[in-house]
Parts: structure tokens; sequence; C-alpha cells
């Protein structure tokens, strides 16, 4: 497997990068996560995972060895292939989709294109434990507090706003505050919105 490739950015798009090493150039797949994270025209590493198929190899970058692995973990369950893994990847920040599994928050995974209650279900199943040994438990914040956390998003969601905006305000609130109640979270969340 090819672990990484460091080279001359030659070709920098949102869903794909051409590196050149050493005279040899590598159209690589990559998420938008990514792709936010690689400079215009430098040299660059990335760290790569080689999908190979029957009729295919394709190859798959990450700026960040962490994305890797949460890309191999994903592709692992039933259900989940490359492009639905990347598409998650691009949607949520990596570190979004572990805490999302971590926390078994169904609504954040199923909120990606393509992924319906199932499949979210499965990944969450499959995943949970494996996230945590993987990232570390320092590295993924895992909202105790989850039922108040629940009841705040649907009510914000109630009133109109969009349940990923308000996921972020609220997980910021939670972080600093993980007593807060669901009153004093939509009342935080409000003046934050």
């Amino acid at each position: 497997m090819i672990h990484h490739l460091k080279g001359q950015l030659i070709e920098k798009n949102p869903t794909y990068v051409v590196i050149d090493c050493n005279g040899i150039g590598y159209s690589v797949n990559i998420s938008l996560h990514t792709y936010s994270l690689l400079p215009d025209s430098e040299a660059v590493n990335l760290y790569t995972y080689l999908h190979v198929k029957e009729d295919s190899h394709t190859l798959y970058g990450f700026s960040e060895k962490s994305e890797r692995e949460i890309f191999k973990l994903l592709i692992s369950v039933s259900g989940v292939g490359t492009s639905t893994a990347r598409m998650m990847l691009s949607s949520l920040q990596p570190r979004e989709v572990t805490e999302a599994i971590a926390g078994g928050d169904v609504p954040t995974i199923q909120s990606v294109k393509g992924i319906g209650a199932k499949t979210a279900q499965r990944v969450i199943l499959d995943l949970k434990d494996k996230v945590l040994k993987v990232m570390g438990d320092d590295e993924v914040f895992v909202s105790q507090n989850n039922t108040n956390k629940e009841e705040a998003l649907s009510a914000l969601e109630i009133l109109g706003y969009n349940r990923r905006q308000a996921g972020k305000v609220v997980e910021k609130i939670l972080k600093e505050d993980p007593d807060s109640s669901v009153e004093s979270i939509i009342k935080l969340a409000l003046k934050k919105l």
C-alpha cells in the first residue's frame, strides 16, 4: 500500500489533487476537509489509502493521519463505501464524525447526503468502541448531557434554526458548562445564533 505522498501540488480541486512525486503525477481523491487544509501550490504531504477493486485502483489522500484512520473505519462498515466515507468527511469535520459516533448522535450522521437512518445506526453500532480506541478518550468529547443536548436541538429546530449550526453552538455551550439545563442551553444558543 502507498502510505503517503510527498511532492509538488500541481492541480487542486475540491474532490481531487494531482501531486508530482519525482516526475510521476498521482491523482488523489480528497475530502473537502483536506482541500481546505492544502496550500495552493507548494510541496505537500498527504497520507494515503489505496482502495483496490477488481476493475480499479483508487488513491485517497488525507492531510491528517487521524482523518485517514476515520476513513478506514467508516469503509469497514457494511453498506458504507469509499464515496460515502469521503462524503461524510466532506460534510462534517473529522472531529464531528468521531464525536457523533462516540455520542450515538444518529441525526448528525444521517445529515450526510446518502446516509439513511439504518446506515447511520449501523455506523454508530459498529464503530463506537473502535473510534474511542483509535482516537483516544481524551480526543473525543462525548456529551454527558446527551438528552439535554437533544431536547435543546429539537427545540431550536422547531424555532426554525438549522440543526447543524445550532448543534455547533450547543456543543460550545456544553463544553463550557456540561451541566447546563435545557432552558439555559436554549437561551444561550438563541443569543449566539
